[in-house]
C-alpha cells in the first residue's frame, strides 16, 4: 500500500494502441516559482483596476469596495481560466518555467476542467500562501493541489519535440501540404507535442502493429491532423490516411521540397 500511495516524478500514458509517452511532472518548487510570475502580473492587474473604481468613491464609497473585490476575483480567476484554455495549459508563469497542465489520462483538456482548477484556488490558497494546496500536493501521488485532484489534470513539464529521421518516417520527395506554406505553418503551431509524438511512433513502429490495429490508428492520427488545418483538395486527393500523417509530419519537422516521384 505504501509503495502505491509513493509521489510519482513522472506519469506514463498509455494511448489504446499501445503507443506510451512520459510526462516529467513538476515539483512544487517550480509551481510555486511560476505562480509567483502569475500572481505578479495579477497584482499589477488588479492595481490598475483598483484605481478605475477610485473614481466610484465619490458616488458611494461602499459601492466602490463591492466594486474592487468583484473586479479582484474576475481578474485573479479569469487571468488562469482564460490563457490555460487559451494556451492549452499555460499561463505566463507557467510558459516561462517550461510547465503546462495536462489531463491526468492525456486527453484533450476541457474548459470545465481548467475552471475547476482555477476556481478552486480560493481553497487551496488558504489559510495562508497555499497553504492546503501546497500541502495536497506534496502528499499526493502525483503532485496534484486540491484543484488539479477535482479537476483530474496534472502539472507537467512541457514536452519539447525530439528531432526524428525524417527519411525513415516521410522520404525526401514532393510534399503537396509543402505548396501552401501558410497553412503548412499554421499545422506547424497548432500540433500538440504529445500527437506529433504518437504519431512518429506510429510511423517508426508500424510494422509492429497488426494490419487492423494499423489502419485504425493512422485513420485516428490523420482525422487528429486534418482537423486542425484544412487544406485545399487537389492537396489531398488520393493520399491515404498514413501518408496524409507521413506528409504532416514532414511540413511539422522540417522544410523540404522535391521532385514528385
Amino acid at each position: 500500500m505504501a509503495q502505491a500511495n509513493e509521489r510519482k516524478n513522472s506519469l506514463t500514458i498509455e494511448t489504446p494502441e499501445g503507443v506510451t509517452f512520459s510526462y516529467e511532472l513538476a515539483t512544487p518548487v517550480t509551481r510555486a516559482l511560476a505562480w509567483s510570475v502569475d500572481a505578479a502580473v495579477i497584482g499589477a492587474a488588479s492595481m490598475t483596476a483598483a484605481s478605475v473604481t477610485q473614481s466610484t468613491n465619490i458616488l458611494s464609497p461602499d459601492w466602490a469596495k463591492a466594486l474592487g473585490v468583484a473586479l479582484y476575483f474576475a481578474i485573479s480567476m479569469g487571468y488562469g481560466i482564460v490563457l490555460e484554455w487559451r494556451w492549452r495549459g499555460q499561463t505566463l508563469g507557467k510558459r516561462l518555467l517550461g510547465l503546462r497542465v495536462i489531463d491526468a489520462h492525456g486527453l484533450r483538456l476541457q474548459l470545465s476542467q481548467i475552471a475547476i482548477r482555477n476556481l478552486l484556488r480560493a481553497v487551496d490558497a488558504l489559510p495562508l500562501l497555499y497553504f492546503i494546496g501546497g500541502s495536497a500536493s506534496l502528499v499526493s501521488r502525483y503532485g496534484q493541489r486540491l484543484g488539479d485532484l477535482a479537476a483530474n489534470t496534472v502539472v507537467a513539464h512541457q514536452r519539447t519535440r525530439q528531432e526524428p529521421d525524417l527519411e525513415q518516417i516521410a522520404p525526401a520527395r514532393y510534399n503537396s501540404l509543402q505548396a501552401y506554406p501558410q497553412l503548412a505553418a499554421r499545422l506547424r503551431s497548432l500540433a500538440s507535442p504529445e500527437a506529433v509524438g504518437i504519431a512518429v511512433r506510429a510511423i517508426t513502429g508500424r510494422d509492429g502493429y497488426e494490419p487492423a490495429a494499423r489502419v485504425e490508428l493512422f485513420q485516428e492520427l490523420g482525422a487528429y491532423f486534418r482537423s486542425l488545418v484544412r487544406f485545399p483538395e487537389s492537396a489531398v486527393e488520393g493520399l491515404t490516411d498514413e501518408q496524409y500523417v507521413r506528409s504532416a509530419l514532414r511540413v511539422i519537422y522540417g522544410n523540404v521540397t522535391g521532385r514528385q516521384t
